[in-house]
């Protein structure tokens, strides 16, 4: 006899285990079944997030910031700490550490909300019913009146660079060095290429970073995304945009392994070797054997599934979320979205805000912006003012030897309504966020500018950008004005 549930939820990542401890929350009996799962067959949660994407990743930038401050940096506070080394493998086993701790953290909320985790791969089948096959092959049917699909995605393998998990790596590869490669190929200009390379260049490898559109970083506004590619640059990145790799050959043995990566430029054909090559060109949603051929649910041509702006499907009942549905890849739009889901099944009248998600780049410094771009403005035929502020004369950016980058903040030119803002500088993902708020409640650029930010703090650049947007600010920056 199958089990019966009110919400099955498949998938523990952002969106799955939010979505499912939230529908308990509401009262409403909840399962969330898992793949992952560890040596004992227990299902592991967290997702691609919290195992091998968001968390870790960021706990190898941090660890490699740090060890890159100290090199280079401490001598101009006066801090003298001789030669500085770093054990990769010292590294590499906290963020394991830190992630461990999460994904049990995760398993602890389930137990507290009464969220029955089940191990195994879930397939939707026909009459809202899923098929659970564990890692040791056997199965079992849930049934229940509401069913979320919150699989996530995959990293995307591309022919001319297959991965072997050795010498070709993709982005989960990328986080497991054991050492520093000496000479390391990214394929990718991306969020997870850049932040990706950015760690083991830090480290000491000669990074290089192939990218086939010719524009660099295309959803950033322009003007941020130029000077963030002068600082990356200028920190030891070799971007090449137009670059097309075409093929990469493998060569050599055991730790003499090198890989040779065939590109095309502007210039022609060309040749470049490497130690160890990342492939990080994207992801795609994991939707295969996901779907029963019958189970009515619909997707598109590039395997995301087929969701309203309430992420119901075409089977009523059956959500989807996160990276299997359309928008961003991103856990804190894919977290929000399974709060939605479960509070509709609840009853209550949620939604999300797709117009104010926000976006990061954890490189140093941060990347980040929330609503529209300068050239997204100019292509909708939009009149705006433009107000920027640059961290270099913001007393503590300077105070922090974090100076480079700016505030860049948008605003509508006949209601002065904030429509976006972008900034790459010290805590950008935090100062973006403030912006965020005040999107969300409609302020106009004054509404920031007449609000008192304390003195002296990094947030002051986004104050002094909200002045800057009509001629005010105190210590600089000129307002311009476009259409």
């Amino acid at each position: 006899m199958s089990k019966k549930f009110d919400v099955v939820v498949i998938g523990a990542g952002p969106a799955g285990y939010v979505a499912a401890i939230r529908a308990a929350q509401l009262g409403l009996k909840t399962a969330c079944v898992e793949k992952w799962h560890n040596e004992k067959n227990e299902a592991v949660y967290g997702g691609t997030c919290l195992n091998v994407g968001c968390i870790p990743s960021k706990a190898l930038l941090d660890s490699s910031h740090k060890y890159a401050e100290a090199q280079e940096d401490f001598k101009v506070h006066g801090i003298s700490t001789g030669k500085v080394e770093m054990d990769v493998p010292s590294m590499i086993a906290r963020k394991a550490k830190i992630v461990g701790q999460l994904t049990q953290g995760v398993k602890g909320l389930f137990m507290a909300n009464k969220v029955e985790g089940i191990q195994g791969s879930g397939k939707l089948l026909k009459g809202k019913k899923v098929e659970v096959t564990s890692a040791d092959g056997k199965t079992e049917t849930l049934e229940a009146d509401n069913i979320i699909l919150a699989a996530g995605s995959a990293p995307i393998d591309i022919p001319p660079a297959p991965v072997d998990d050795e010498t070709i790596v993709n982005s989960t590869g990328a986080l497991e060095f054991q050492a520093v490669p000496k000479r390391l190929g990214v394929i990718g200009a991306g969020v997870i290429g850049l932040e990706l390379g950015s760690v083991w260049s830090r480290l000491g490898s000669e990074v290089t970073v192939f990218e086939a559109m010719d524009a660099f970083l295309p959803a950033v506004d322009e003007q941020v995304a130029k000077d963030a590619k002068k600082v990356l640059e200028k920190q030891g990145l070799d971007i090449k945009l137009g670059a097309k790799v075409s093929g990469t050959k493998v060569a050599g043995k055991g730790k003499s392994k090198t890989v040779k990566v065939s590109y095309t430029d502007s210039e022609g054909d060309k040749e470049a070797t490497f130690d160890k090559l990342i492939v990080a060109v994207g992801r795609r949603p994991y939707s295969e054997g996901l779907l029963a051929d019958d189970c009515g649910v619909e997707k598109d041509e590039r395997g995301f599934v087929k969701v309203d702006e309430y992420c119901a499907t075409s089977v009523d009942g059956v959500y989807a979320t996160g990276d299997l549905v359309r928008g961003p890849m991103l856990a804190h739009k894919g977290s929000e979205e399974g709060v939605m889901v479960a509070e509709r099944i609840a009853g209550k009248a949620t939604q999300v805000n797709y117009d104010l998600v926000p976006f990061v780049i954890y490189t140093h410094p941060e990347i980040a912006w929330v609503g529209k771009s300068e050239q997204q403005l100019k292509e909708e035929g939009v009149d705006y003012n433009v107000g920027t502020f640059p961290f270099s004369i913001n007393g503590r950016a300077m105070a922090a030897n974090e100076s480079a980058g700016m505030v860049k903040m948008l605003a509508d030119a006949k209601t002065d309504r904030i429509l976006g803002c972008h900034i790459m500088g010290p805590s950008a993902a935090d100062l973006v966020q403030q912006v965020a708020i005040a999107m969300e409640f409609s302020a106009s650029a004054e509404d920031l500018a007449l609000t008192m930010f304390s003195h002296p703090t990094l947030s002051e650049a986004v104050h002094e950008a909200a002045l800057s947007v009509h001629g005010h600010a105190i210590h600089a920056a000129n307002r311009k004005k476009r259409k």
